[in-house]
């Protein structure tokens, strides 16, 4: 205001008096400047007004954002103040209500933590204590709280001006580590008190940790560390060495006699290795579980032994002791014995001990056939038990329940009479014989299988010496006629069916010995690597021969110029002739067609060779019966039937598969696949 004043007053006066006209100027320029200059004052306050509310409103908005609570503790008003928050009221708490609703335990933690604030000695505090967070009386709800306080100073002094605190309930966060803590310990616990060896490896087969049986199995130096085995590699260690692939770790089960001489562990032990993966599937760790079982090896040898001593002593008491007699001779079976006074019939477990009770009625019932006349006897048990008796029947599976099936039992029994002579009940044995009811169907299945071989075979010596009279009667008689032949067509057609008759009898011949080797588990498989293509050409040319029907075409399909693989050229040339042979005795017109193929089959190589005709068929109730022996669809058809048997014998021998498949008067396929690993493929030229 007075250089406004001043300003005026120069102006006024300057009209009177020229000499003040420069000093009016002056005072107009520096009116101006003053001017400008609180403009810009006033503009910097207003934005920093501005900043400073925008930053507190971005600071406020953190602060509910975070879910924390702020207080401010002001040591000249002895009074706590709440910025945000619920855990304390809004007008805050004095510092003696504050002390109050600490935990007694964390008081003296608390009040350390704000005096090295007061006394300077720190400029924030970081710590935690248990907080009543009820106000209205009553039992105290105790919380977590992590308190972080930060000292406010005067500007330009090292005076406290008060103690900011941010406090975040963990009371959640604490329970959850306790809950933690709580089952870490438990299975910590239950892994180190386990009642066989525990050990966790790395996935690269180092030692992690043992639990104490682990550690008493395997002799460790200490309950810390043992130098052999945390420096040995576990797959590097047997017997994971011989049997683990550390590459691809999988469970494995092993039981035998471990020998680790640098522990003096000569133990039969059961291990059990078992990989531990993610929810990805990456190996994070490898389990270990061992079980010293040379105890029970020993009482298994121990128990063997006494049992052959306890056999040895039943033999030399077995007259003294009728009871045991009944009891030791015969197996798989119960002792049981009858009170009539007490109507009920108990069954042993050994001699003294009842495993079940019945009584006499209910004993009736557990009988299959009701019908029976020893179970309509039981009806009056003093009239069936006064003397020995012997029974064998079906019964439910309700004495022993060792499963749901019926059951073939034998009883036996013997009366018991008191002092007196009069008839107290009965004891005996309750003996399950399924299995030698069981044996006895056996028995019967296998005579007659005996019984029908010895027929087959009487009915393949008949074939044998029909089918080797046929060709010799063939040879014998046109080799006599040949003699008397002058005409040289007629010498040639002789000596050609003299040639046909000696090829059928070798291959008779063949298919014998082959059958013999087959018996004797003597035939081999020889491979070797061939070219199969070209093997394949020449068994067509030899077989495409034995096709004389004029009606009957024969066809090969050879899809590749060359294809070297390793198999039994000659055994896989026996099995192709075979199907060639029985094609040409069924087919009288239309075709016969030879292929193969390469197929995978269950993750193999392999190949597929087939042999398609358009012969009679085979009805499909003994498509499965032409390949075992001796079986001949047609008896007018010459042949032994043993052609597919052997090749059936071949293919199995060479790991393939054998079969056919066929509809009457529409033809059959015969095929089979053998695995092959092809060394070389080399597919036919196609022409444009």
């Amino acid at each position: 205001m007075t250089t406004i004043l001043l300003l005026f007053i120069a102006a006024f006066v300057w009209p009177f008096q020229p000499l003040t006209t420069s000093i009016g100027a002056i005072v107009l320029v520096l009116f101006i400047v003053m001017l400008v200059n609180n403009r810009l004052i006033v503009m910097r306050v207003r934005k920093r007004m501005r900043d400073s509310q925008f930053t507190s409103k971005m600071m406020e908005q953190a602060v509910k954002i975070s879910d924390n609570n702020v207080v401010c503790y002001v040591p000249r008003d002895r009074h706590i103040y709440n910025l945000h928050g619920t855990l304390m009221p809004k007008e805050g708490v004095s510092v003696e209500k504050w002390k109050k609703h600490i935990h007694p335990d964390d008081l003296e933690q608390a009040m350390e933590a704000f005096q090295r604030i007061v006394r300077g000695e720190s400029s924030n505090e970081d710590f935690f204590y248990r907080w009543n967070n009820k106000f209205d009386g009553g039992e105290p709800c105790w919380i977590f709280l992590q308190d972080f306080s930060v000292a406010e100073y005067y500007p330009g002094t090292k005076r406290l001006r008060s103690i900011i605190s941010t406090l975040r309930d963990d009371t959640e966060l604490r329970r959850q580590e306790e809950e933690e803590g709580e089952l870490t310990d438990k299975y910590k616990l239950i892994f180190e008190n386990s009642i066989i060896g525990l050990s966790f490896y790395s996935p690269d087969g180092w030692l992690l940790d043992s639990n104490k049986m682990m550690r008493d199995i395997c002799h460790f130096d200490s309950d810390d560390y043992d130098e052999h085995f945390y420096k040995t590699n576990l797959f590097e260690a047997s017997p994971f060495l011989e049997c683990c692939d550390r590459n691809n770790v999988q469970d494995l089960w092993i039981c035998s006699q471990s020998i680790i001489p640098e522990r003096d562990i000569y133990d039969y032990l059961e291990i059990h290795l078992h990989p531990i993966r993610d929810d990805y599937g990456k190996l994070i760790y490898i389990a270990v579980a061992a079980r010293n079982v040379s105890e029970e090896r020993q009482m298994y040898l121990q128990a063997k032994l006494n049992d052959q001593q306890l056999q040895r002593v039943n033999e030399e008491i077995r007259h003294y002791e009728e009871e045991l007699r009944y009891m030791m001779d015969r197996c798989d079976m119960q002792a049981w014995r009858i009170s009539l006074e007490r109507d009920c019939i108990e069954f042993y477990q050994g001699l003294s001990t009842v495993s079940k009770t019945f009584t006499l009625k209910q004993m009736k019932s557990i009988f299959v056939n009701q019908e029976d006349e020893f179970v309509r006897s039981l009806a009056s048990p003093a009239e069936v038990f006064n003397k020995p008796l012997s029974f064998v029947g079906q019964v439910y599976p309700v004495v022993t329940e060792k499963s749901t099936e019926l059951q073939w039992i034998q009883l036996n029994s013997i009366p018991e009479y008191d002092e007196k002579g009069n008839l107290t009940g009965s004891f005996g044995v309750f003996r399950n014989i399924s299995s030698i009811m069981n044996k006895q169907d056996q028995l019967r299945r296998e005579t007659e299988r005996a019984n029908d071989s010895g027929r087959l075979k009487a009915v393949f010596l008949a074939n044998m010496t029909h089918e080797i009279r046929t060709p010799l009667n063939a040879i014998v008689g046109f080799t006599d006629l040949l003699q008397a032949i002058d005409s040289p067509d007629d010498k040639r057609e002789m000596i050609r069916v003299i040639h046909n008759n000696c090829d059928m009898l070798l291959r008779l011949i063949n298919d014998i010995l082959v059958l013999s080797n087959v018996d004797a588990n003597a035939m081999e498989i020889i491979v070797s690597e061939v070219d199969f293509a070209q093997e394949f050409v020449n068994t067509c040319i030899s077989l495409a021969q034995r096709v004389q029907e004029p009606g009957v075409e024969f066809q090969q399909v050879n899809p590749y110029e060359s294809l070297k693989t390793y198999i039994d050229s000659g055994r896989i040339q026996q099995v192709i002739t075979n199907f060639v042979t029985n094609a040409v005795k069924y087919t009288h017109q239309g075709h016969i067609q030879v292929g193969y193929r390469i197929e995978e089959r269950n993750g193999r190589q392999g190949l597929y060779v087939y042999c398609e005709d358009t012969g009679s068929g085979i009805p499909k109730e003994k498509q499965e019966a032409v390949f075992e022996r001796f079986v001949k669809l047609n008896d007018f058809i010459q042949g032994t039937g043993l052609g597919l048997s052997i090749c059936k014998a071949i293919i199995e021998k060479c790991n393939g598969e054998i079969g056919v498949e066929s509809e009457v008067d529409q033809g059959s396929t015969f095929w089979f696949w053998i695995p092959a690993d092809i060394m070389e493929l080399k597919e036919k030229a196609t022409t444009a």
